[in-house]
């Protein structure tokens, strides 16, 4: 799936829901869904600096140039946010992910002007890490 597919799954549910507290509960559940992270990963490397909450990243690419990203937070709503993340950036080419920034995802749907600065801060924090990934190779 492309990253505009991504883009359009993930907008299209939220346009479905009324109202914030109905997109919250939906983006706990995404938290919700997303698989644990090995505790091996839940460590300083792969740590995401700037976030308030815990916040673990575990970024591959594999020789064909996709990326894996898995994820995992101490925070439901963070966990929430790594899983929207996950579901537009893993699985897409390190190009592809160099042309697109998550960011205008979140403004698209509203979501980015409903974060605490906190927590917005954290949420460039995890892109700007998955893109630094992605221009690394």
């Amino acid at each position: 799936m492309s990253i505009e597919d991504s883009f359009q799954n993930i907008s299209d549910d939220f346009s479905y829901l009324d109202g914030w507290e109905d997109k919250y509960k939906y983006v706990i559940e995404l938290g919700q869904q997303l698989p644990s992270l090995d505790d091996v990963y839940k460590v300083e490397a792969y740590k995401i600096k700037g976030c308030t909450s815990q916040v673990w990243l575990k970024i591959s690419v594999d020789d064909q140039n996709i990326m894996t990203i898995g994820g995992d937070s101490d925070a439901h709503i963070v966990k929430g946010l790594v899983a929207i993340l996950i579901a537009y950036y893993s699985g897409q080419t390190t190009t592809d992910i160099q042309q697109n920034d998550a960011t205008k995802l979140f403004a698209h749907i509203g979501l980015a002007d409903q974060l605490t600065p906190q927590r917005a801060g954290g949420l460039h924090a995890m892109i700007n890490r998955i893109q630094r990934a992605a221009n690394d190779h």
